[in-house]
């Protein structure tokens, strides 16, 4: 697929999410009929609404605009902000939809406010907004097992990726890994940008990630009453994406 073919199939999926978001115009409803105007007699009088407490200006939002043409493939988007170490320092969107974002003239639109993911202002510097689109990935449940997984599970798995055509980079590999909180269970990057949920399971306390091939891995996870596994395929099914590096003022 050349760039162009891939541009032009993405600018398709733009003009789609665009059509989406229309809605239909209002009808003008029917003018009523006009009422009597009330008449105020003299002895009453119409006491001043009291003036508003006064109150401390807040200060200037900080809003830095990210803009970027999503891979051609469909699925859903994560995106993180990463600080100049490569920190991930907040998950901006976590399998989100393409109508989540505003559609520019030629790229999608997110803001990011500054924050963290605690909800604290973070220092003045360069950061970077990168993320992935994920694409149809394929959940087996295998139920549970008696057996126990591997005395050495590694933390964390290499997938390769397919490559964008956008960004002309080759097959990116990267490692990922099995998060885990109150709704259930998810694939995540190895720095902790959430890609993908496995199963909605709550209370579990233990998640594990296995390679089971080229294209598909396994996930372990224990509620307390032994292991449940799922298989996940089609791993390879997502494109890595830059939106560059941002000011944060």
């Amino acid at each position: 697929m050349t760039t162009s073919t891939s541009l032009a199939f993405v600018i398709a999926i733009l003009a789609c999410v665009a059509d989406a978001q229309e809605s239909p115009r209002p009808t003008p409803s029917a003018t009523p009929e006009e009422s009597p105007s009330p008449v105020i007699s003299p002895e009453k009088s119409v006491a001043p609404p009291p003036a508003p407490e006064q109150t401390a200006s807040a200060s200037p939002a900080r809003s830095v605009r990210i803009s970027f043409v999503p891979p051609p493939l469909e699925g859903t988007i994560s995106l993180g902000i990463f600080d100049a170490n490569g920190k991930l320092v907040r998950v901006l969107h976590q399998e989100s939809q393409l109508s989540e974002f505003t559609i520019g003239a030629d790229a999608l639109v997110t803001q990011w406010d500054g924050k963290n993911d605690d909800g604290e202002d973070l220092p003045t510097g360069k950061y970077r907004a990168r993320g992935y689109l994920v694409g149809l990935l394929k959940v087996e449940d295998l139920g549970h097992v008696a057996e126990s997984p591997p005395q050495k599970s590694p933390s964390s798995v290499k997938v390769k990726l397919m490559p964008n055509p956008l960004a002309n980079d080759k097959r990116s590999i990267i490692e990922v890994a099995a998060g885990v909180d109150s709704d259930g269970s998810y694939l995540k990057t190895a720095d902790g940008l959430p890609l993908f949920t496995v199963s909605e399971s709550p209370n579990l306390t233990r998640v594990l990630v296995i390679k089971a091939g080229e294209k598909s891995i396994q996930i372990w996870q224990d509620g307390g009453t032994g292991f449940h596994r799922f298989r996940i395929s089609n791993v390879d099914k997502m494109m890595a994406f830059d939106c560059g590096e941002l000011e944060l003022k």
